[in-house]
C-alpha cells in the first residue's frame, strides 16, 4: 500500500498533491440471499485466458450481470486475477479474469504474466477467448496463448468472441482453423450481445468437478471493496486519458471508512504517476480532468456499494514505479 498522502495543495504545482472531492445522495441497499447447496452439484475454477483486448472482462461482467472487472478499449487494462462467481442451481463457476497474455517487456508486464500463468495452473478448465473480428490473423496472433494453455495441460473451451462484428461467411473457416489447435470445444459468442453464452457455459460445466458451492449464491467476487474501488478509479483514468498515461498510473487506498447509514463512506485514494508531465495531464486545466475522473468513479462506487460515497483523489509523482519491483510490491500488493 502507499505511504500517507501529503496535504492537498493547488493543482498547478506538479510536484505536490492534487485533490478532488466528490459526494452525492445515498442509494438503497440490496438484500442478501441465502447460500445454495445441491446434490450432484458441480463447482470449479475457470481461467479466462486470451490476448489483450479480446473481451475477457466484458464477458465476465456479462455472465455475472454486474460490473466486477474494468473494461476499456485499451489493451492490457487488467493487471490482476479477478474472481467472478456465477452461481446456478446445477453449478457454481469460479471465473478468473486474467491479464491478456503477451510478451512482457518490463517488470509490470512480467508481473501480469505471472498472474495469468498462476490462474492457468489453478484452473479446472481454461476458457480461451479470441477475437473473431480479426479473423484474418487471429490464429497466428494467438500462438503465445496456445503455447501457455497447452503447457497448463487443462481441459480447454474456445470462445470465438465478437461474432457480432464478423462477416458470417468467415465464421466457419475460422472454427475449422481452430479445430486443429487441440480445443475440447469451440463456441462462437458475443460478450456484448450475449449470443452463444448459454452454449458456452453448457460446455464449460462438463469439465467442472463435482462438489458443493464454495461461496454464498449472492456473492459475485472474492475481491474486497477496497480493491474494486481502486480498479474503478483506474478504469476512469484509462478512459479519460491518452497515450502512455493509463500504463503509467497506479491507484492506492489511503482511507476507507464505512460508517453506519445514513453517513457516507469516505474513500481517499492516491493516483501515482511516473513523471510530473503525466501528473499535469491527470489533473487537467484547473483540475478539470481530475474532477471528471472523480465524478465518474464516484457514480460507479455508489452503484457498487449501494450507498452514498465521498471520494477524495490525490495525485503524486512516484518516478518510474512501473519499472521497479519494489515499487510494484508497495503500490500493487494489497
Amino acid at each position: 500500500m502507499s505511504e500517507e498522502p501529503a496535504d492537498p495543495v493547488e493543482a498547478a504545482d506538479p510536484e505536490e498533491t492534487a485533490e478532488f472531492v466528490e459526494t452525492a445522495e445515498p442509494l438503497e441497499a440490496a438484500e442478501p440471499s441465502e447460500i445454495a447447496d445441491f446434490a450432484g452439484h458441480r463447482c470449479g475454477v475457470v481461467a479466462i485466458a486470451g490476448r489483450p483486448n479480446v473481451g475477457k472482462s466484458t464477458l465476465l461482467n456479462k455472465m455475472l450481470g454486474a460490473k466486477i472487472a474494468i473494461v476499456t478499449p485499451k489493451p492490457q487494462t487488467t493487471r490482476d486475477r479477478i474472481l467472478g462467481i456465477l452461481t446456478r442451481p446445477e453449478a457454481q463457476f469460479l471465473f478468473q479474469d486474467t491479464p491478456g497474455i503477451h510478451q512482457p517487456p518490463k517488470p509490470l508486464n512480467r508481473r501480469m504474466m505471472a498472474e495469468a500463468d498462476a490462474a492457468l495452473a489453478d484452473a479446472d478448465v481454461v476458457l480461451v477467448i479470441t477475437d473473431a473480428s480479426k479473423a484474418a490473423y487471429c490464429l497466428k496472433e494467438d500462438g503465445l496463448v496456445l503455447e501457455r494453455v497447452r503447457a497448463a495441460g487443462k481441459p480447454t473451451v474456445l470462445a470465438i468472441n465478437k461474432i457480432d462484428l464478423l462477416d458470417k461467411p468467415a465464421l466457419l473457416p475460422l472454427m475449422l482453423a481452430y479445430g486443429s489447435a487441440g480445443f475440447n470445444t469451440i463456441v462462437p459468442i458475443s460478450a456484448v450481445t450475449g449470443d452463444g453464452l448459454e452454449e458456452m457455459i453448457a460446455e464449460v460445466i462438463k469439465h467442472l468437478p463435482e462438489g458443493p458451492s464454495l461461496y454464498p449464491e449472492d456473492e459475485l467476487s472474492d475481491r474486497s471493496l477496497r480493491f474494486l474501488a481502486t480498479e474503478i478509479v483506474r478504469e476512469k483514468l484509462t478512459l479519460n486519458t491518452r497515450k502512455e498515461i493509463p500504463y503509467s498510473t497506479a491507484v492506492t487506498i489511503d482511507t476507507f471508512t464505512e460508517p453506519e447509514l445514513p453517513l457516507a463512506v469516505l474513500i481517499e485514494m492516491t493516483i501515482h504517476v511516473e513523471r510530473s508531465s503525466q501528473k499535469a495531464i491527470v489533473i487537467g486545466k484547473g483540475g478539470s480532468m481530475l474532477k471528471r475522473i472523480g465524478t465518474e468513479a464516484r457514480i460507479d462506487l455508489e452503484n457498487l456499494m449501494e450507498r452514498k460515497v465521498m471520494l477524495k483523489l490525490f495525485v503524486r509523482v512516484d518516478e518510474e514505479w512501473a519499472s521497479s519491483d519494489a515499487a510494484l510490491r508497495r503500490l500493487l500488493d494489497e
